[in-house]
């Protein structure tokens, strides 16, 4: 069968059409008391618990009393499940209906909202992106954040750009942060230990007259301590907004009056 509609409109993915409830009651007998959202929920749940790696049908079934083929009358595959939990981890976005900020203080707002829920759901940054947003809090995300620069001089096209480049800095930065802190829990290292070895390591092979630039880092002390990683997410986030509010000054002074 053809992939469309008959007016030619793609087909929802079968996790869309779950997310959004578009799907008739599950077929052949469902059991009593199992539902989609009580599958979802457990699987969230094993997720934030154990990690990514020991969601399974049959560990959610568990999990619910249930057999595993009963949860298939709800979910037609794990991929499918995958997609469900990354809507139901990030629920509802932060800004809804508000509309006391402006852009900036409003997409900061946004950004730091986004990067808590990866740091509540870490297991969300290893769920592979199978394509642009589409389930109900997902789109709403997008919109809550659009909203933000919705009285902005910048065009539609510019602002969901925008949109991808914080999401982008606020995905990279909690990877990032969740693979240091993973790797430091693996080698038995405590966090704040980690940089201190590290300059020690850096000072014994990096070669002044190879690595100058290095060795300043070294003797202005930069290497000594860990930065708070707040404090880091801070100075990339207010550099990605410096870029888009000179942006927004440009298009507002080059705008047809």
């Amino acid at each position: 069968m053809d992939a469309t509609t008959d007016s030619q409109t793609p087909a929802l993915p079968p996790a869309i059409e779950a997310a959004w409830g578009l799907r008739g009651r599950a077929p052949r007998g469902p059991r009593p008391g199992l539902t989609l959202a009580r599958i979802v929920e457990a699987a969230v749940r094993i997720a934030d618990a154990e990690g990514l790696a020991a969601v399974s049908m049959g560990r959610v079934a568990k999990e619910l009393g249930a057999g595993t083929m009963a949860l298939y009358r709800y979910v037609g595959a794990k991929d499918e499940l995958l997609t469900l939990m990354v809507d139901t981890a990030y629920g509802e976005p932060p800004g809804a209906g508000d509309d006391s900020r402006d852009w900036r203080a409003g997409l900061a707002h946004w950004a730091w909202a986004d990067r808590g829920t990866l740091r509540r759901h870490p297991w969300i940054l290893l769920v592979p992106i199978a394509g642009p947003p589409l389930t109900p809090n997902s789109l709403a995300w997008l919109e809550d954040g659009l909203r933000c620069l919705a009285d902005t001089a910048l065009a539609e096209h510019e602002k969901l750009s925008v949109i991808l480049l914080v999401t982008g800095y606020v995905r990279n930065e909690s990877l990032l942060s969740a693979q240091i802190a993973e790797g430091t829990r693996s080698a038995g290292i405590a966090s704040e230990d980690l940089m201190s070895s590290y300059r020690a390591l850096v000072a014994r092979v990096a070669d002044p007259g190879r690595f100058p630039a290095l060795n300043r880092l070294l003797a202005a002390g930069v290497l000594d301590r860990a930065d708070d990683p707040d404090e880091e997410f801070v100075f990339g986030l207010e550099r990605v907004l410096d870029g888009v509010a000179a942006l927004i000054h440009e298009r507002g002074r080059t705008a047809p009056r």
